[in-house]
């Protein structure tokens, strides 16, 4: 056997091996893109650009290193399922877009500091489509072995790639000023077609409704799956559902307490962000899968309890500087509110946890509800049962209730006669 058959067999310099290299070369590239982000946004700032803080930009900086981090996990793993190479494209499309619009801004308040700076931004403005729609149409299309739901989505997929494509290319034309850029105009816009500016606005928001699409397909492989896929749908439904969630409370406070720490709740939405890519991570890569379960429980019980004690605090503030107001005459006692609220939500903690979570049990997980309360009613019968046939049918009941066999057979070992008494 010559030395390249031998390496084949043992697997060196195959497919795998060639597929791990390229997908840590992608993830080493990205990482070092970032870095380079990292240092133009400090030059960007020494130079007083209007930018975002530093905390900002470097924690939407860590945060998408998710994706190139999971990617490359998956891909150098399972190189034949593409759920990989689409997070490591995703992360690189990311962070090349963040680096180039510092470097961009570095030039334009530098000048003559770096070459091209508006023009290699324009070269770049369009790659948010295909980061959107690599991460929101096609993640969801494939996950999680990498294949169509069946062959009916095929021509629906080809779709969603020429939206893609055709979005892509009248940004890259559309003349007028670049968005983030101080009003810097397109050098490669079509100055003579006008009408190039309003067709984006058409395709725009199209880009969402192909996303909507692309999520009811998982919605139906999820319905028509069982076991191990079900669980892997969870973790993505989990991690997206809290996304949205964390969006839409970002919202509502931008909206209603516009003034309320606006950096934490931003800072909240990136993070969840992040969190798509790790539960990816844990999907494909099937570890810890089924732990999913007990994650959207106590996510459920904790979630609700939170917001729960955080309407008892503010309302228990209120109530409590309106009777005192009352009492007393004096318009505001804060110290005393907080604490006879705080002292309140200590009381009630515990109550308040066992309560939600019976009612989560009960509403989402009424299997394990049952089950739990039919082996509760049996214990209580066992302490006080004697006679050996009535606890067989009590033990057989509880099984059938808990567990929904098909047949139950009970099989009692019978009891051993005196030793005079056996044969031999």
């Amino acid at each position: 056997m010559t030395a390249g058959a031998r390496d084949r067999a043992r697997g060196v310099g195959g497919p795998n091996t060639r597929a791990a290299w390229l997908a840590w070369s992608l993830a080493c590239l990205t990482l070092t893109m970032s870095a380079a982000g990292v240092a133009l946004l400090f030059l960007a700032r020494s130079v007083h650009v209007p930018t975002n803080s530093i905390a900002d930009d470097l924690l939407f900086s860590v945060a998408f290193l998710a994706f190139p981090v999971v990617g490359v996990l998956i891909a150098s793993r399972r190189p034949q399922n593409p759920i990989g190479w689409i997070c490591l494209a995703d992360g690189l499309l990311w962070t090349l877009i963040t680096m180039i619009e510092d470097y961009s801004l570095y030039g334009l308040a530098a000048p003559g500091s770096v070459p091209f700076p508006v023009g290699i931004f324009a070269l770049t403005a369009w790659m948010w489509v295909p980061a959107v729609g690599l991460f929101g149409i096609y993640l969801l299309l494939l996950f999680p072995d990498g294949r169509l739901p069946n062959r009916k989505w095929r021509p629906l997929a080809w779709l969603f790639g020429a939206e893609m494509a055709l979005l892509s290319v009248v940004i890259f034309l559309t003349p007028g000023p670049l968005l983030g850029l101080g009003g810097a105009r397109n050098p490669f816009g079509l100055e003579a077609l006008p009408w190039v500016a309003d067709a984006q606005w058409v395709l725009i928001p199209l880009l969402p409704l192909c996303i909507l699409v692309s999520a009811l397909s998982l919605v139906l492989r999820y319905r028509s799956s069982g076991g191990e896929v079900r669980q892997q749908i969870k973790w993505v439904a989990f991690a997206a559902s809290l996304m949205g969630l964390v969006y839409l409370g970002h919202a509502v406070r931008s909206l209603v307490l516009p003034e309320v720490a606006p950096a934490l709740t931003q800072y909240m939405v990136i993070l969840s962000v992040a969190g798509v890519p790790v539960a990816i991570g844990f999907a494909v890569l099937r570890y810890r899968l089924y732990d999913i379960d007990v994650v959207i429980n106590r996510a459920l019980v904790y979630g609700s309890l939170t917001v729960t004690l955080a309407l008892v605090y503010f309302g228990g503030v209120t109530t409590t500087q309106a009777v005192l107001g009352v009492l007393t005459g004096q318009q505001e006692q804060p110290q005393l509110a907080v604490v006879v609220s705080t002292l309140a939500i200590a009381a009630l903690f515990n109550p308040l946890r066992r309560r939600v979570q019976s009612f989560i049990d009960r509403r989402f997980y009424r299997k394990k509800y049952d089950a739990a309360k039919t082996l509760e009613a049996f214990s209580a019968r066992l302490r006080d049962e004697t006679d050996l046939e009535r606890l067989g049918e009590h033990l057989t009941g509880a099984v059938g209730e808990a567990m929904q066999p098909a047949y139950i057979s009970l099989w009692l070992r019978p009891t051993a006669g005196p030793k005079s008494e056996r044969p031999g």
